[in-house]
């Protein structure tokens, strides 16, 4: 049985129904012993800074913000770190002594699911490509950046908001290349990410050709629903490593965790089966 005052952190989206956040951290939370919940918190775009505004009140330890309440919780938060302010938008939330703090853990979730699925195969000292502008893009931008990859070449189907991208963040190290060129620009790169919803269920397939890229690169695509996309299911044929974007969504959560609940949890295999079986995945 919960004790009189269990500790309380959640998700802020909408909508909010697809969210495996609150079992991710239901998993750890009886995997620790700990007393408390993790809750799926609906909230209305317009709603957005008076709930975030509201959790302290509520007795919340902090909270996760998703789709389209990031750039509301760097708004609304009392103190915004480096990270979450370079990358423009905040996931995560944490309350201390009635003060909310914002950062961003979409990067770290990132680079340590790249890491982990690449293993040995991963180098950074070579150009990445990226392909998105949005959100996601910022966010594994920056990693990379931050990890010390020599050039980041960017490529975005609208490509004004690349040149702004690269504008704000890139301090010299990212070449926009057009739509257009997209599959000579994968020529000399160790490493191809997929920001994009473009391979997602329900949305229109990504259209690349790999065949300029080195066969010692790492593909990684962001998205997880399906695990193997189009993209990786390419990049493996030819010999590629490739690296889906589930574990992102696993790592990210590990910082969150710990800050609420005061135990740093371990992303497992076991984890990792119950969200693909959630999923629908084989």
């Amino acid at each position: 049985m919960s004790s009189r005052n269990p500790i309380l952190a959640g998700v802020m989206g909408w909508p909010i129904g697809h969210s495996r956040s609150p079992l991710i951290h239901g998993y750890w939370l009886k995997r620790h012993g700990i007393d408390g919940y993790y809750v799926p918190l609906s909230v209305k775009p317009q709603e957005a800074a008076e709930a975030i505004r509201a959790l302290p009140k509520l007795g919340f330890a902090g909270a996760n913000c998703t789709v389209p309440h990031k750039h509301a919780a760097l708004a609304a938060a009392d103190e915004v770190d480096a990270l979450a302010g370079r990358i423009g938008a905040a996931n995560t939330l944490v309350v201390r002594d009635g003060r909310i703090f914002a950062t961003n853990t979409d990067a770290e979730g990132f680079l340590t699911n790249l890491k982990a699925g690449a293993g040995v195969a991963l180098r950074l000292d070579r150009p990445a490509v990226v392909l998105g502008a949005g959100g996601a893009a910022r966010a594994v931008v920056v990693a990379l950046l931050d990890a010390g990859v020599p050039e980041i070449v960017l490529v975005n189907r609208t490509r004004d908001r690349a040149e702004t991208l690269a504008a704000e963040l890139g301090a010299g190290r990212i070449r926009v290349a057009s739509w257009d060129d997209r599959n000579r620009a994968l020529a000399g790169a160790g490493l191809l990410v997929n920001t994009t919803s473009m391979g997602m269920q329900g949305q229109p397939p990504l259209e690349l050709d790999l065949a300029d890229m080195p066969a010692d690169a790492v593909v990684n695509d962001i998205v997880y629903a399906p695990l193997e996309t189009g993209l990786l299911a390419a990049a493996r044929a030819r010999g590629n490593v490739a690296v889906d974007g589930l574990g992102m969504l696993l790592h990210q959560a590990v910082p969150g965790f710990e800050a609420w609940f005061g135990v740093r949890p371990e992303v497992t295999a076991e984890l990792r089966q119950i969200i693909v079986r959630d999923l629908g995945e084989t």
